[in-house]
């Protein structure tokens, strides 16, 4: 599975099943989902339309939405794991367009959200955002997650490279 989802959730999901068993183009594309809690505009040079960019991609790796990802996701974009492995773009679009149809995913980022709770924090510096996920768990309080790097081109946000610690490694 590739590393993604659930070390970016803080990082994101497509990573347990790698870290667990060791341990997310056309600015209507980058449009939330009808339901998504991805209310601020995605489009806008904000702290907060990174945050929703990353609520979108989320979502878009729980509902299988590939066309979605493929539009974000930078072409040269590296997400890299606890032990040095790395997931590409094709490997994170290819791996969400299998949870099309189905409720697993969702299930698996909600209770693996429940026990590791994160707070968020972001750095803006001209058109580069670093977004952060900072454990809020008493016991890890203030220890990195992940970080995601994105990049503000064509007028909206798109991923470029993404990080993960021991600490979401479980």
């Amino acid at each position: 599975m590739p590393c993604r989802t659930f070390c970016r959730v803080p990082a994101r999901l497509a990573c347990i099943g790698l870290w667990l068993g060791a341990a997310a183009i056309a600015a209507p594309a980058m449009a939330a989902p009808q339901g998504s809690a991805s209310a601020a505009d995605e489009t806008a040079h904000t702290a907060a339309a990174v945050k929703a960019v990353d609520q979108h991609w989320l979502e878009a790796e729980e509902s299988g939405d590939a066309a979605w990802l493929d539009s974000m996701l930078l072409p040269d974009y590296r997400s890299v794991g606890v032990a040095g492995t790395f997931a590409t773009k094709a490997g994170i679009v290819a791996h969400a367009a299998k949870n099309r149809g189905s409720d697993k995913m969702k299930q698996q980022v909600a209770a693996w959200q429940a026990a590791h709770p994160v707070d968020q924090q972001v750095t803006l510096q001209g058109d580069t955002a670093i977004l952060s996920f900072i454990s809020a768990a008493p016991a890890t309080k203030g220890k990195l997650y992940s970080s995601d790097v994105f990049v503000y081109a064509d007028g909206r946000w798109r991923a470029l490279y993404s990080a993960h610690t021991e600490l979401g490694k479980d």
